[in-house]
């Protein structure tokens, strides 16, 4: 079946959608992106696309950042988006990429006079990391990059960079994946997903000022959380040693969702198995966004 892409302005085969190699986002990481899923409802006969404005409220903010102009309202972009799905027929999960990139063909790192670009790619797409046991992972040697370096709080495609690093050695270490400290030596979250810990039945994560992403579905499980299983999130600062006494553990992305982490730099995490509150967290979430809780299906962009 051939799949389609969306491309400054036009609805395109996938192999045709292609930028000339002395694209400026390609040779400087100049682009910001999203990671968009859509869930396939079986019952519903219905693809769902999750947090969409959301998540082209966010690429909007981390436009302004890098100095881009959004060529969409969110509204433009998600109609854009249900487009392209629709284009595609996906009869199961799938997962899109919107990214506005700087495309004028030059030498030269300035973002000054460097027209924008915008495209989509879609495809369909499982687990991002498939682990039933829970993952093990380690502490990075390598710091996060901080809000006055490359900000994380943007997704810019140069940042990941730092991301890459990170998830390399810890799979060449033999962990799964790893957590990340800034420089002076507290957490940020994981090599690319955000970092809940639970401890005495209390969520804990770092806050929106400790060099991370804000997570869509960061913000997501604290409102389930909150309202569904009636436990609330500390945000603040969260020290390395903190990760080795902690009950749970979990990463949560939109690539990610929800995945149980169960040992950290060779410390069993609670029991050592995916603990009871991690389970619950993910069964609700993986009915939130096919559209099967009622409360939030608002969440749910229908195709």
């Amino acid at each position: 079946m051939t799949e389609y892409y969306f491309m400054n302005g036009e609805y395109t085969e996938a192999g045709k959608a292609v930028i000339p190699v002395r694209t400026h986002a390609f040779m400087y990481g100049t682009s910001v992106f999203e990671g968009i899923r859509a869930y396939w409802n079986d019952e519903d006969k219905q693809l769902y696309a999750f947090r969409a404005p959301e998540h082209y409220e966010r690429i909007q903010k981390s436009a302004r950042i890098m100095h881009m102009e959004s060529p969409y309202t969110t509204e433009e972009y998600c109609e854009i988006t249900k487009k392209l799905l629709k284009k595609n027929n996906y009869k199961e999960d799938a997962y899109l990429r919107p990214t506005l990139y700087k495309k004028t063909q030059r030498v030269g790192p300035g973002l000054q006079d460097n027209e924008d670009g915008f495209l989509i790619i879609a495809n369909k797409m499982g687990h991002y990391i498939d682990v039933p046991e829970g993952l093990k992972v380690c502490v990075s040697s390598w710091r996060r990059n901080s809000d006055n370096a490359i900000p994380p709080r943007a997704k810019v495609a140069g940042g990941y960079a730092n991301a890459a690093l990170i998830k390399a050695d810890a799979h060449y270490a033999g962990y799964d994946d790893a957590i990340v400290l800034d420089e002076q030596g507290y957490v940020t979250e994981g090599s690319a997903m955000n970092l809940f810990l639970i401890q005495d039945g209390k969520l804990i994560t770092t806050t929106k000022t400790d060099n991370i992403l804000v997570g869509v579905t960061r913000n997501t499980v604290i409102e389930i959380a909150r309202d569904i299983l009636g436990i609330e999130t500390e945000e603040r600062q969260v020290s390395r040693t903190e990760l080795y006494i902690s009950d749970e553990a979990f990463y949560c992305g939109t690539g990610a969702q929800i995945l149980p982490v169960t040992s950290i730099d060779n410390r069993k995490t609670g029991s050592g198995k995916i603990g009871e509150i991690t389970k619950e967290l993910q069964k609700i979430y993986f009915d939130v966004v096919r559209g099967k809780v009622p409360k939030y299906k608002k969440w749910c962009l229908g195709v």
